[in-house]
């Protein structure tokens, strides 16, 4: 099975960052500098399924034959519901960064520390929390509160 990959425009942000969270490889035009940003989508990463709120870059897209999806929603939520008929499954799967797609791994001790004592975190959290490490942006994740909602809103999706 083929994975599916994605490339979101500009007002798909929060929806780029749940894909992530799902563990789908996904780009987020906010994360390039493109002076055209409707000819960036079309033209680069052609592999990936392009996700817009444009319907004139929509239309644009399907007319030179890329792949592409008019989400129609202001709503996250509801976003996600739109994309859930395509096929793609919402959970919690953290091998990769929200922040900056690239894959997350098990931090070193040096690492965590450096990170803990970076963002004022209490060193405790290495006893008490799994943690995942973003080498790219330097980002620590772990089960907290944050996971337990982010749980609570998966579970709204699905009834």
């Amino acid at each position: 099975m083929v994975e599916m990959k994605f490339i979101c425009d500009r007002m798909l942000g929060k929806l780029a960052v749940w894909l992530r969270i799902s563990g789908y490889d996904t780009l987020y035009v906010g994360d390039f500098v493109a002076e055209d940003e409707d000819k960036f989508l079309i033209e680069n990463f052609r592999d990936r399924l392009l996700l817009t709120k444009d319907r004139k870059l929509f239309a644009k897209a399907r007319k030179i034959g890329r792949h592409a999806i008019l989400i129609k929603s202001n709503d996250v939520a509801e976003q996600m519901k739109e994309l859930k008929s395509f096929g793609v499954k919402f959970q919690i799967v953290m091998d990769r960064c929200s922040v900056c797609n690239n894959f997350l791994r098990r931090p070193t001790m040096e690492e965590a520390l450096a990170v803990l004592k970076e963002q004022e975190l209490p060193e405790n959290m290495l006893e008490r929390y799994e943690l995942w490490f973003c080498e790219n942006c330097r980002k620590l994740y772990w089960m907290g509160g944050h996971w337990v909602n982010m749980v609570r809103f998966l579970k709204k999706l699905e009834e």
